[in-house]
């Protein structure tokens, strides 16, 4: 792949995981903190919800693709650049792998499952979502951070080429 197709791939890609960074950003901001004001259980019901139906989304499109997309972009990245740019895509590549990926499916999929079990338990569903909502949107945090570096630092890479 030349320099100039390397940067619309790096354009493009920077640009979806600003998308992703955005999704997260909107948990962050104001869902969950939206959800928590629900009376007795109606957010967590409404959580659970939200990730019955993230698995049928373009979200989770992008979310995938993108797993794949970073392993190939840092994999181009070591044949083809050198310098700052190399840097760049590599550190975007981390960034995704270990920010968001690592913990998705490491901290909030675990979550959200033992959220989802306690649907149909309206007690033990309202003792877990206290808790659920803290560590979930410190969770979601680092997903919006670690997204948004990513989607920098391989825009400015781009640039670099």
């Amino acid at each position: 792949m030349g320099a100039d197709m390397m940067s619309w791939v790096l354009l493009v890609a920077g640009l979806l995981m600003a998308l992703i960074s955005g999704v997260f950003l909107s948990f962050s901001d104001f869902v969950m903190r939206g959800l928590a004001q629900a009376p007795g259980t109606a957010g967590a019901a409404g959580m659970i919800g939200l990730n019955r139906t993230v698995y049928k989304s373009i979200f989770m499109v992008l979310f995938m693709g993108l797993l794949l997309g970073s392993i190939a972009l840092a994999l181009s990245a070591l044949w083809q650049l050198d310098g700052a740019a190399l840097y760049f895509v590599l550190a975007g590549t981390l960034s995704y792998l270990f920010g968001v990926f690592a913990v998705t499916g490491f901290g909030n999929v675990p979550m959200n499952n033992r959220l989802d079990a306690t649907s149909g338990r309206a007690k033990d569903m309202a003792s877990y979502w206290p808790e659920y909502l803290r560590r979930w949107t410190r969770l979601n945090h680092i997903r919006t951070s670690a997204s948004a570096f990513a989607a920098l630092f391989w825009l400015m890479a781009a640039n670099l080429l």
